[in-house]
């Protein structure tokens, strides 16, 4: 089904350097690592150091510039595959979609360190996301191929409305995962998480279209990724010792939302073929399933405060994690839910685009009702959940990572 028929259940075959870009997604997560212990002792020289408030979930100073060593550890990655051969194809003269990113790239990290050390406000740093958007738009990394099925057709965008496209949609994607990124390792474990699920998806498409040069980039961009947001983790996890701050977070979103254009609006849903609407639609709804709880995050959250009356990016406590510590998880446990759920919806689209349905949709339903039972353990727990949530709740001041209403809203 889908990539299954040139697939055959294996990502091995020729066209897929599935070596290389294990490489340097160990490299992009050692550089991350180790730059990143470095980092916690050069912030509070920059004023990069957050401060609890009133409205924060941490209770201590806490470093807030860690996205300096995910940037760093990436660029490192990045240069490493520049120089190997099983990876040209990402480089000019054969596309120049990794520079464009890295460009981009560049352009939110700073602006996020700017927000990071001297806060900015909202508008500013929409502006800023918009440069970065442009800056996608101006080296061709474009959303500019859309499948309609009920016609049966490929829609080109001209250039202006690739441009918007674009634009909108890497402003939802950088701040919905600027808005879940509340808790110690959320955003760097979902991050992670959702690369790895595009990069299977985008190794696939190499091998069933022997090699296509158009999936280079993303499967080069969210291998490193992922290895960039893994080796975080061990200095984000709870008890944080430093946080991303916006300098991570919008980068994180940032990547994604360049390799999805690169995998799912950059690559035609024709050369799958036309006898099966699942096979055409495969890349939007990979994406759509990798982005989804993020993506919902943000939508309630907007939703919730047009109704009230308020600013879409003013403060408040009702995020997904903020529930799910009312309904008696701990922080650490909140942030195992969450990577279950993306998981669960990443993994599974992808599974579902690569090998037979006969034997994913079992695996996935079973899945499924494995996390539900798991989020659901503190209603059947009673009162001891509801002491796991207090207790749970006490610990988030400890070292959450930089909350929504920290990390995205300014007031």
């Amino acid at each position: 089904m889908v990539l299954a028929q040139s697939v055959g259940g294996s990502l091995g075959g020729a066209g897929v350097p599935y070596r290389e870009l294990l490489l340097i997604a160990v490299v992009a997560g050692l550089v991350t690592f180790v730059i990143t212990g470095f980092v916690k002792g050069f912030a509070p020289m920059v004023g990069g150091v957050k401060y609890p408030r009133g409205r924060d979930v941490h209770v201590i100073p806490t470093p807030q510039i860690g996205g300096l060593g995910i940037f760093t550890g990436f660029c490192v990655a990045v240069f490493l595959a520049s120089n190997l051969p099983a990876l040209t194809r990402s480089f000019p003269p054969f596309t120049s979609d990794v520079q464009t990113v890295m460009v981009a790239g560049g352009v939110i990290v700073l602006l996020g360190f700017v927000d990071d050390t001297l806060e900015l406000g909202a508008v500013t740093k929409l502006v800023g996301q918009m440069a970065a958007a442009g800056v996608l738009c101006v080296g061709g990394v474009t959303w500019f191929l859309v499948y309609i099925p009920w016609s049966g057709n490929i829609l080109v965008l001209d250039q202006l409305q690739a441009g918007v496209a674009t634009a909108l949609f890497v402003l939802i994607v950088v701040n919905a995962v600027n808005f879940v990124d509340g808790l110690d390792g959320l955003a760097a474990g979902i991050g992670t998480i959702v690369a790895m699920a595009l990069c299977l998806f985008a190794m696939a498409i190499l091998y069933q279209q022997g090699g296509t040069v158009s999936a280079y980039p993303p499967a080069l961009i969210t291998a490193v990724l992922a290895g960039a947001c893994l080796g975080f983790l061990p200095h984000n996890f709870h008890p944080a010792r430093i946080f991303m701050g916006d300098t991570g977070a919008m980068f994180i979103g940032l990547m994604l939302a360049a390799a999805s254009i690169n995998v799912s609006g950059r690559i035609s849903q024709s050369m799958y073929g036309s006898q099966n609407l699942l096979v055409l639609l495969s890349p939007v709804i990979v994406v759509g399933a990798a982005l989804f709880v993020p993506l919902l995050d943000l939508v309630l959250a907007v939703v919730r405060r047009v109704r009230a009356g308020k600013h879409p990016f003013s403060a408040d406590r009702k995020h997904l994690h903020h529930r799910l510590l009312e309904l008696g998880h701990s922080q650490t446990l909140v942030a195992l839910v969450i990577y279950a759920w993306v998981a669960l919806f990443a993994f599974g689209a992808v599974s579902l685009t690569v090998f037979p349905a006969r034997w994913t949709v079992p695996a996935v339903l079973i899945c499924l009702v494995l996390v539900i039972v798991f989020t659901a353990t503190p209603l059947w727990m009673g009162a001891s959940g509801r002491r796991l949530g207090r207790f749970g709740r006490r610990r988030v001041g400890s070292g959450a990572g930089r909350s929504s209403e920290s990390a995205t809203h300014k007031g």
